[in-house]
């Protein structure tokens, strides 16, 4: 039911972008991409866990928020400071994607292998 609602929520997004698209400013454009990292990161993270069955949607809620509200004042301070502290932002968020893409791949294949064995 999850993946459900996961599907229609991205699907009524993406209608909406095409639909009613935003103009960010360029100055805004860094904060925008950092906190659309850790979203998805937070994203993939609970895909990753509700293929292990881990899921566990307060963890999902705070986690998504925190990071992404993180993610966006390391920025900010980091332009403050006239240092690039969003770089520590991608480099462990971009980590942790490929993270969870490569642990949901293993799912899959475990899943997938269990399945044929089962076939036969």
């Amino acid at each position: 039911m999850t993946a459900v609602f996961s599907i229609l929520g991205l699907a009524v997004g993406i209608v909406l972008g095409l639909f009613f698209p935003m103009y960010i400013s360029p100055a805004c454009t860094t904060y925008v991409a950092v906190a659309l990292l850790a979203a998805l990161d937070s994203l993939l993270g609970a895909l990753h866990a509700q293929a292990k069955q881990t899921f566990q949607f307060n963890i999902f809620v705070t986690g998504f928020f925190f990071n992404t509200l993180m993610a966006v004042v390391l920025t900010y301070f980091g332009n403050l400071l006239s240092l690039d502290l969003y770089l520590a932002a991608v480099v462990v968020f971009g980590t942790r994607i490929f993270q969870n893409i490569a642990g949901l791949r293993r799912i899959l294949l475990n899943w997938n292998s269990k399945k044929k064995k089962d076939d036969v």
